[in-house]
């Protein structure tokens, strides 16, 4: 029989300290320990991208990591993200371009987005393209999340200066 592991990390800024099986996932840490439900768990197997969060700025799966694999480490999901009531500019950009319809893998899109952006501000549209390709979505087509996440490009460098 496995003991619970006691772990701390960084969960949007904050020091968390939760109490986890050891073959537990990040997905069920956030999800279950923290009620952290903006994590979205699909496919379960890291095909889909739903799970995504930033682990050390890192676009990860969280439904692949263990969780005691982020012990001491800064986890940022997409609840980390607006600053109070202001959205993102990643967040407002998908509301202004419709990028979402059912909504379940806006999440990970947008957390695999800023990561991308946050490493290479000027990336290129192909380059956009590859990266956002990773993720899967049902229901948009691609092409409105690829024009949020081109304006939010615009908007971030812009803030930038």
């Amino acid at each position: 029989m496995t003991r619970p592991i006691q772990m701390t990390m960084e969960v949007n800024g904050t020091a968390k300290t939760v109490v986890v099986e050891p073959r537990a996932t990040l997905a069920d840490a956030l999800r279950d320990a923290l009620g952290l439900t903006g994590t979205h768990v699909g496919c379960e197997q890291g095909a889909c991208g739903a799970c995504t969060v930033l682990v050390e700025g890192e676009p990860v799966r969280a439904c692949t990591l263990f969780a005691v694999q982020a012990h001491g480490m800064a986890v940022r999901t997409v609840e980390g993200l607006a600053e109070g009531d202001t959205l993102h500019p990643l967040q407002a950009a998908f509301l202004e371009h419709h990028a979402l319809q059912c909504g379940y893998c806006t999440p990970g899109f947008l957390m695999l987005a800023v990561g991308a952006l946050e490493r290479n501000p000027h990336m290129s549209d192909e380059e956009l393209i590859e990266v956002l390709s990773a993720n899967l979505c049902r229901c948009t087509g691609y092409q409105s999340i690829l024009r949020a996440v081109k304006a939010a490009q615009s908007a971030m460098r812009a803030a930038a200066r």
